[in-house]
């Protein structure tokens, strides 16, 4: 009785564990626009470290979010999102000084 119990709340406990883990939605569109604000601020050829970067995590983001890795893809997307900005604003401010 003892063990048929201790089973059934192993199960219950394991099968869990996919619930609490909540998808990172947000993060995702939001390394996602931050990408494609850095493509449109040409930060390919003014910015190409920072945008390797980006586009590296934003790729690692989208595959661990494929494999239901939630956590990873939340952590890479959240990298994405930085070196995008980064990228963005390097890009504008080469841009103003090709400009003056």
């Amino acid at each position: 009785m003892v063990k048929r119990l201790s089973l059934i709340i192993l199960i219950i406990l394991l099968g869990s564990c996919g619930l609490v883990t909540t998808r990172p939605k947000l993060e995702m569109s939001l390394a996602a626009v931050a990408f494609i604000a850095a493509q449109d601020a040409n930060a390919p050829t003014l910015s190409p470290n920072l945008y390797r970067k980006a586009e590296h995590y934003y790729l690692k983001a989208k595959s661990n979010y494929k494999k239901k890795y939630f956590n990873k893809a939340k952590q890479y997307a959240i990298l994405s999102q930085k070196f995008s900005e980064q990228a963005e604003l390097n890009s504008q401010l080469k841009k103003l000084e090709q400009d003056n």
